[in-house]
């Protein structure tokens, strides 16, 4: 373990201004009162932060976070308080201090939960002093070193799971290459041991046969270079065991496939130089298409340049090589750290110090958009996992601002990294001056200008294609917004018409008066659990009058939603239609239609109120609802709005087609002519005369379905055709 004096020698190498009494207070401070406190591992915990505050000197930090490393567990494990630490050590080191502190003392649900609502609470905390991070990731360092002592294996494979889905990217956005290897290393070990020993295994093997491959790479690369006149530094290493395995995994190769195991630093004095580098190799080496990555002029969000390409080499070798200055490579290697070295003209702690560093990162910025409009703690590490992906594409708006997606990103993510209310008005975009879908891919490069419109909202549909965390975050949260509004809207209907079939007014008042009774917060929340299905409206009614007598045959109706049994007929002799107020409704949310029955407008339908579903609405022949017959509270009779019926619907079909080469090609003609579009289509049984199948159409109502039916009755290659019921 380093001694206190050795611990402020390191610090003083690098910063000589350094506050040495209180390096030495925070040393003591930290071994008091961890005191007999033991490790896994049996060494005595005080050990622990003490090589994190270690760890950290090699990054030449400043004082006030080395002395926070020293007491980042001092108030989770140990009687120490935040006002105690404020006291002695000041607010800034308390607010850094309490920052990496767990919410152990919260009663949560699961540790998955716990899990996120710390990595929350660490976000919160870094987006105003990134330095917070930086205590974090080497706490977690020093932990995966001492992985091993922990005797349980599950708890071993969630710190290991933990570390590589959050910490190892974490690491990569500020830009610390050597925590990021570290953890991404020790996590594998754990997690996939056999897989890490057989990589080890054949890269010792490559080593033996060719154990000086890579000195006659970089002899052949240097005389190239010197040639040309171009000075530079070369290194080679081979990839690690786990980014050779992550690269296995994603293209589904095996180990002898990856030709480019074997990369290559070509360090050089200049910005020109890199460029001329990069000239004089692909002049000499033929380039692999595809591989080549100009990081200096679009650098990485963690401020990472550098030239990246892959050639075929020396002795007809495939080598990744990348090219960037001795100051590129600093931030390569430290990240954010080399921001903060000691500077012999000022202090750390100024006002363009790490105080405002990290407001500079726009990814911290977004990942704090993602946790204002995410719904829970789990949902808001989901999203984050997202956001941090390392695989990326750089994207620009017409005028030139540069953002950075991750792969697979679409024009809605591209419009959601712009501004939330981009995205959230957008309907359309042009890809390099060209109109394309909003589901199209981006690629690295691509200009793209998003069309908006102050009418258009989220489209729930988007979360099935969009890449980025913030898009999916800000979308459902959209869309629970939109739920929630419709199940209070259709509670207040069903809960009015219920009072009123007993003689009684739905108020305020009353409602209010029942709140505690149902365990929620305001008056809104019994009428979304109404809507929901979660309390039915005869509960409510009752808690409200609790004497009456409630009458058990009289359904709960709405006025403006259903026909009342018992109302006026309509001149076809059933009950008066009201329409249901569908438009604009979006599919999932309060209202749905039921896939057995596949309910048209111009089909005479009933409501069934679901528990957490809302209202299903059926056809009023389908076969399912015989099975809520004994319940007729949850029977809501209703009827479409036909005037403002704007989208289509489904409707199914059932054929029997003859099995001929041109059969199939016949039926999606008529279907087309007829202003069908088959959204789905299944075989159900063949035989050497014909095809049982099941089709879906697009229709806008029950009268277009069945003109689609009788002109396929007219075609001879159809056998028979009827609207399916199942």
């Amino acid at each position: 373990m380093m001694r206190q004096y050795e611990l402020v020698e390191r610090v003083r190498s690098y910063d000589p201004n350094a506050d040495e009494d209180a390096l030495n207070r925070a040393y003591v401070y930290a071994v008091q009162k961890h005191g007999a406190q033991l490790r896994a591992s049996g060494d005595p915990y005080f050990s622990h932060p003490v090589e994190v505050a270690g760890i950290l000197t090699h990054y030449k930090l400043d004082a006030s976070t080395i002395i926070t490393a020293l007491l980042h567990d001092t108030i989770e494990d140990t009687d120490a308080t935040y006002e105690e630490i404020r006291s002695l050590f000041g607010e800034q080191v308390a607010k850094m201090v309490d920052g990496v502190t767990k919410l152990t003392r919260l009663q949560l649900q699961s540790d998955h939960t716990k899990q996120a609502e710390n990595f929350r609470k660490l976000l919160l905390a870094m987006s105003e002093d990134i330095r917070i991070l930086l205590v974090k990731l080497a706490d977690r360092v020093h932990n995966m070193r001492t992985l091993h002592y922990i005797k349980k294996p599950e708890k071993r494979r969630r710190i290991a799971l933990e570390t590589i889905e959050i910490y190892a990217p974490l690491a990569e956005r500020i830009g610390i290459q050597e925590f990021k290897t570290e953890l991404e290393e020790n996590a594998f070990a754990e997690l996939h041991p056999d897989a890490r020993d057989s990589i080890m295994a054949r890269l010792r093997y490559l080593e033996e046969q060719g154990s000086s491959l890579i000195d006659r790479i970089m002899d052949r690369l240097r005389a190239t270079l010197k040639e040309a006149g171009v000075e530079a530094t070369l290194s080679g290493r081979e990839k690690t065991p786990y980014s050779i395995w992550r690269k296995m995994q994603r293209k589904d190769v095996a180990f002898e496939q990856l030709s480019d195991i074997m990369a290559f630093r070509v360090m050089v004095n200049s910005l020109e130089d890199c460029y001329r580098a990069l000239g004089v190799l692909h002049s000499a080496f033929p380039m692999v298409p595809g591989r080549f990555k100009d990081y200096i002029s679009t650098p990485k969000p963690n401020g990472y340049q550098s030239l990246h390409t892959g050639v075929i080499g020396p002795e007809q070798h495939r080598i990744e090589i990348q090219i960037r200055t001795q100051d590129m490579h600093g931030v390569a290697e430290m990240g954010v750290a080399a921001h903060w070295r000691y500077k012999q003209k000022g202090n750390s702690e100024t006002a363009d110090g790490p105080q405002t560093e990290g407001k500079q990162y726009r990814w911290v910025r977004e990942l704090l958009e993602i946790l204002e409009h995410t719904n829970n703690p789990e949902e808001f590490l989901e999203h984050t996992k997202l956001e941090m992906y390392q695989d990326q594409v750089f994207c620009f708006t017409p005028k030139g601002d540069l953002y950075a997606l991750p792969r697979g990103a679409c024009p809605v993510d591209f419009a959601y990294a712009v501004h939330t209310q981009v995205g959230d008005t957008c309907v359309g975009a042009r890809v390099n001056g060209r109109m394309v879908p909003l589901r199209s891919e981006l690629s690295n490069g691509d200009q793209v200008e998003i069309i908006t419109s102050p009418k258009q909202t989220p489209n729930p549909e988007w979360e099935r294609f969009v890449a980025s965390g913030k898009a999916k975050a800000r979308i459902r949260r959209y869309v629970r917004n939109q739920q929630r509004d419709q199940h209070i809207d259709l509670g207040r209907k069903i809960l009015s018409q219920a009072f009123k079939a007993e003689g009684y007014d739905l108020t305020e008042k009353g409602l209010q008066g029942v709140v505690k009774k149902f365990k929620v917060d305001a008056v809104d929340d019994i009428l979304a659990e109404v809507g929901l299905g979660h309390l039915t409206a005869s509960e409510v009614v009752l808690a409200v009058y609790p004497g009456i007598r409630m009458s058990k045959t009289q359904p709960v109706t709405q006025e403006t939603v259903i026909r009342s049994p018992s109302g006026p007929k309509g001149k076809d002799g059933y009950p008066a239609r009201h329409a249901v107020p569908i438009k604009g409704l979006i599919p999932g949310m309060a209202l749905h239609y039921a896939r057995c029955c596949h309910p048209l407008p111009g089909d005479r339908i009933v409501g069934i109120v679901s528990t957490g579903r809302g209202v299903t609405i059926h056809t009023i022949d389908c076969d399912q609802l015989s099975q809520f017959s004994e319940q007729p509270e949850r029977w809501l009779d209703l009827a479409w709005d036909v005037d403002n019926n704007t989208h289509n619907h489904v409707g199914r079909i059932s054929l029997v087609v003859s099995n001929e080469p041109s059969s199939l090609g016949t039926l999606s003609t008529i279907i087309s002519k007829n202003m069908g579009n088959i959204t789905n289509l299944k075989v159900t049984n063949r035989t050497s005369d014909f095809y049982d199948m099941i089709v879906d159409i697009d229709v806008r109502d029950a009268k277009h379905l069945i003109n689609i039916i009788a002109a396929l009755r007219a075609t001879p290659e159809v056998n028979s055709v009827e609207r399916a019921r199942h």
